[in-house]
């Protein structure tokens, strides 16, 4: 394994997170304390407004392409299984029980758009729910203003 993988895999580790360094790069695996949720499209940029907004942004990994794609941190995963359901219904992919997530280090186009030490926690699933469910709301009200 390269030297540098491992002082970032270890890097990681501080935060309580399983991490495993492998030839493609640095991963989280998920567990009960840890989760990924993942957004795109104008759901991803209106959650994190949100979340910024509300002072509950947590770490978040922009994944780049065509359409914006955002990955959140989470805990709270094996007490929220309604909001997980609301997740899914919304369009989000929930990483969760053992899915590997790449984090972001030099071998890939990932990047922090919200570093883990700049974050001030880990928000719990409930919370990014709740931000999902205001997007979709204020989305709805707004579609409900166009005029036909």
């Amino acid at each position: 394994m390269n030297v540098a993988l491992s002082v970032v895999a270890e890097d990681y580790r501080r935060y309580g997170w399983t991490i495993e360094a492998t030839g493609d790069g640095v991963e989280l695996i998920t567990d009960e304390r840890i989760a990924a949720i993942e957004l795109s499209g104008s759901a991803a940029a209106g959650v994190r407004r949100y979340l910024r907004a509300n002072n509950l942004s947590g770490p978040v990994i922009e994944v780049p392409g065509t359409q914006r794609r955002e990955i959140h941190l989470v805990t709270g995963v094996a007490k929220a299984a309604r909001a997980i359901e609301g997740l899914r219904a919304a369009g989000a992919i929930v990483h969760t029980g053992g899915a590997r997530v790449p984090l972001p280090d030099a071998r890939r186009a990932t990047a922090w758009g919200v570093m883990p030490r700049e974050a001030r926690w880990v928000p719990p699933v409930v919370a990014l729910a709740a931000a999902v469910r205001a997007v979709a709301a204020l989305d709805r009200k707004r579609l409900g203003r166009v005029a036909c």
